[in-house]
C-alpha cells in the first residue's frame, strides 16, 4: 500500500471527532473565543440540544473582512506565534482546530464587524468548501451559526444523545463558562425559550468575593449552596486560591457541584482533585462529595495547558506544592472560627448560622431497646430500679413487662457453647449504634449498622445475579427536584433503572417521581438512592454501570439502605440481625473494609477486674 497525503477535509472531520465530539464541546469552544475577544455580554441560541442549531452572539471586538476566511482554516489563531507564546499562554484558546473542526462537520456561518468597520461580513463553510466574504447587518462582535451538527458523517451523529442529554450537556458547559466570568453577561435559549438571563455587573470586579460574584454563584448553583458556603482567599509566593467552598453540611451524592478553574479555565485535574478531598476528609463522610467553586491562579509558565485537544486537562511543573498549598488553603478556610472576609450584606443570616454553633455536651445512652431484656424483667418482679427516678413511661413499662413476661430466676443463666450461636443474644444497644450480645465465649460488640450494610449488599449482589431484585410499591411516590441532565437520565436509561428494581419517571422539567423501589432499600432513602443511581448513570451510562460499576453502586446503595446511627431496635430485630450475620458471607467486614463485630471474652473480662488474682 502507497502512503498518500489525507485530504484536508477529512482530516478536520478526524479532529472533530476528538475536539467536537457533541454541541456541548462546541459550545465550550465558542464561548471561549467569545471571552477572549473580549466580549462583556454574549447570547447563546439553541435548537434541539444545539444539534439542529447552535447561535453565539457577542460584542467582542470582531474579525476583520480579510481573516474571515483565515478563521475558519485548521491551525490558523491570533493567540500564541511562538514556542515561547504557547508556554506563557494566557488565553482560553490557542491551538486553532475548534472552528475548522465544526465547519467540517456542520453548515457553518461566521458573521463579525470590527469597530473600524461600517458594516459587518459574511462567509459560510459547507464540506470544506469557504465562501467569498459578502456584506452583513452584523453589528459590532460576531455571531456564529452552526446548523446541522454531523449532517456530513452520520456514523458519528447517531453517538449523539437525545435531545435533552445533548441541551443537559450544553447547559453545564454554559454554567462553568459563566462561573469563571461573573463580569460577562449571558444569555441562553433553548427552541426560544430563554433558560438563563445573566446581566453583566454595572462596572468591573477586582476581587471574587464581590456582591456580584456571589450572586452569580447563588443564581446558578442555588441559594442553598451560597448560604452554605464560606469564602476561601489564600496566596503564597505566585500562587492564589479563592473562591467558594461549601460547609460538610451542604454535602452532595455527587461530585456534580464542583467546579475548580485553573487561571480561569475549568479542569479536572488529579493532584487539585486530590488535595481537595483531602482537605475535606476529618469533616466529610467518606460516602458524600464536597461542594465548592474555586479559582487556582499561577504564573501561566508554571501551567501546561497543552495536554489534551479539549484543554479540560493540565500539567502543573510544580505538582507536589500545587497540591500542598491547595490542601493547606481549603483545610485553612475550612477550620475557621469565623467568617472573614465576605461583606455583611453579601451573607445571608442562614449562612453565618451554619456555622456558628454553639458547642454542646453529648449524652451517651445505655439502654435495652425493648422490654423483654432478662435484667428488665427482673427489676420489674423485684420492685427495684437502682438509681434512677421512675418516670411515666418507665413506670407504664413496668405494668407491661410485669403482666407479660414471667422468669424463674433472677439471675441471668450462663449459655453453653454447644447451644449458644456464633454471635450469640442480644442484650442492649449503646449509643444507639452498637449492639451488645453475650455469647458462650463472652461479650460481643457489633456496629449495626456496618453489619447491615454487609447484609444488604450481597443480598443484593445475588439479586442481581439471579435477576430477581423484589420489589415494593411506594404507597406515596416520592418526588425530587433534578435538573435537566438528571430528566433526561431518566428518560434514556429506563432500562438501567428497572434492572434495579426502580421505576422513576419525569413529572415536571424540573421533578422526578420515584414509585418503586427494591425491597431492601429503605423507603426512607429513597431520594438518596435514587441520586446515587442517577450520578452513576450520568457519569457512565447504563450499562457500564450494571457491569464495572455494580458492585460500588451495589455499595453505595446499600450504605443508604442499612439501618442508621440511633435507630433503636428491639431485642428480637437485634437477634435477627445477629443471625443473619451469621448466614451472611464476609459480614466480619463491611462494604469498605471495616470490621463488623468483635469479641471480649470471659477471660479477658476476668483480667480486667483482677478476678481470681
Amino acid at each position: 500500500m502507497s502512503i498518500r497525503l489525507l485530504p484536508e477535509l477529512l482530516i478536520n472531520q478526524i479532529a472533530a471527532g476528538e475536539v467536537i465530539e457533541r454541541p456541548a464541546a462546541a459550545l465550550k469552544e465558542l464561548l471561549e473565543n467569545s471571552l477572549d475577544a473580549g466580549a462583556t455580554d454574549i447570547s447563546v441560541q439553541l435548537d434541539n440540544g444545539g444539534i439542529k442549531l447552535l447561535r453565539i452572539r457577542d460584542n467582542g471586538h470582531g474579525i476583520a473582512k480579510n481573516q474571515l476566511n483565515l478563521a475558519l482554516m485548521r491551525h490558523a489563531t491570533s493567540k500564541i506565534n511562538s514556542l515561547d507564546d504557547l508556554q506563557h499562554v494566557a488565553s482560553m484558546g490557542f491551538r486553532g482546530e475548534a472552528l475548522a473542526s465544526i465547519a467540517a462537520v456542520s453548515q457553518l456561518t461566521l458573521s463579525s464587524r470590527t469597530a473600524d468597520d461600517s458594516h459587518g461580513w459574511s462567509v459560510e463553510a459547507l464540506d470544506g468548501l469557504i465562501s467569498a466574504p459578502i456584506p452583513s447587518s452584523q453589528p459590532p462582535g460576531t455571531t456564529i451559526e452552526i446548523r446541522e451538527l454531523y449532517f456530513n458523517t452520520p456514523a458519528r451523529r447517531k453517538f449523539l444523545k437525545s435531545e435533552a442529554t445533548e441541551f443537559a450537556h450544553c447547559e453545564e458547559a454554559f454554567k462553568r463558562i459563566a462561573l469563571s466570568r461573573p463580569d460577562v453577561g449571558f444569555t441562553l435559549q433553548h427552541n426560544g425559550r430563554t433558560i438563563w438571563q445573566l446581566a453583566s455587573p454595572p462596572r468591573l470586579l477586582t476581587e471574587w468575593m464581590r456582591d456580584a460574584a456571589l450572586k452569580r454563584v447563588a443564581t446558578l448553583l442555588g441559594s442553598e449552596f451560597g448560604n452554605a458556603a464560606i469564602p476561601v482567599s489564600h496566596s503564597a509566593a505566585s500562587l492564589t486560591l479563592h473562591g467558594l467552598a461549601a460547609l460538610p453540611a451542604y454535602s452532595k451524592g455527587n461530585r456534580d457541584a464542583q467546579y475548580f478553574f485553573v487561571n480561569g479555565r475549568f479542569v479536572r485535574d488529579k493532584i487539585a482533585s486530590h488535595a481537595l478531598r483531602q482537605a475535606y476528609q476529618d469533616i466529610l463522610h467518606h460516602q458524600r462529595h464536597a461542594a465548592f467553586v474555586l479559582f487556582l491562579e499561577l504564573p501561566s509558565e508554571q501551567v501546561d495547558v497543552n495536554v489534551h485537544p479539549a484543554k479540560s486537562e493540565v500539567r502543573f511543573r510544580e505538582g507536589q506544592g500545587i497540591h500542598q498549598f491547595i490542601f493547606h488553603a481549603l483545610q485553612q478556610a475550612l477550620a475557621a472560627p469565623a467568617l472573614s472576609g465576605i461583606e455583611p450584606a453579601a451573607m445571608s443570616e442562614p449562612a453565618v448560622k451554619s456555622v456558628f454553633i454553639a458547642p454542646t455536651q453529648q449524652r451517651i445512652p445505655l439502654s435495652a431497646a425493648q422490654l423483654n431484656a432478662s435484667y428488665q424483667v427482673w427489676g420489674v418482679q423485684t420492685g427495684k430500679h437502682e438509681g434512677m427516678d421512675e418516670t411515666a413511661h418507665e413506670k407504664s413499662a413496668k405494668k407491661i413487662a410485669a403482666s407479660t413476661f414471667e422468669v424463674s430466676s433472677p439471675s441471668p443463666v450462663p449459655l453453653d457453647e454447644n447451644e449458644s450461636p456464633l454471635l450469640g443474644f442480644a442484650l442492649a444497644q449503646l449509643s444507639g449504634i452498637y449492639i451488645l450480645s453475650q455469647s458462650a465465649q463472652g461479650l460481643i460488640v457489633v456496629d449495626m449498622h456496618a453489619a447491615h450494610e454487609r447484609i444488604v449488599y450481597e443480598k443484593l449482589k445475588t439479586s442481581m445475579d439471579q435477576e430477581r431484585i423484589a420489589t415494593q410499591p411506594l404507597l406515596i411516590p416520592v418526588s425530587i427536584q433534578a435538573d435537566t441532565i438528571d430528566i433526561a437520565t431518566v428518560e434514556a436509561e429506563q432500562a438501567a433503572l428497572n434492572a434495579l428494581g426502580f421505576d422513576i419517571k419525569p413529572i415536571s422539567p424540573t421533578q422526578l417521581a420515584i414509585r418503586v423501589m427494591p425491597v431492601l432499600l429503605k423507603q426512607a432513602e429513597a431520594e438518596a438512592s435514587a441520586r446515587i443511581i442517577l450520578s452513576e448513570l450520568r457519569e457512565y451510562g447504563g450499562s457500564r454501570m450494571l457491569t464495572e460499576r455494580r458492585n460500588e453502586l451495589l455499595a453505595s446503595l446499600a450504605c443508604h439502605g442499612a439501618v442508621r446511627a440511633n435507630r433503636i431496635l428491639s431485642i428480637l430485630e437485634m437477634n435477627a440481625l445477629l443471625r443473619e450475620m451469621e448466614q451472611t458471607e464476609r459480614s466480619g467486614q463491611c462494604n469498605h473494609g471495616r470490621p463488623t463485630w468483635f469479641t471480649l471474652t470471659l477471660k479477658e473480662l476476668d483480667k480486667m477486674f483482677m478476678r481470681g488474682q
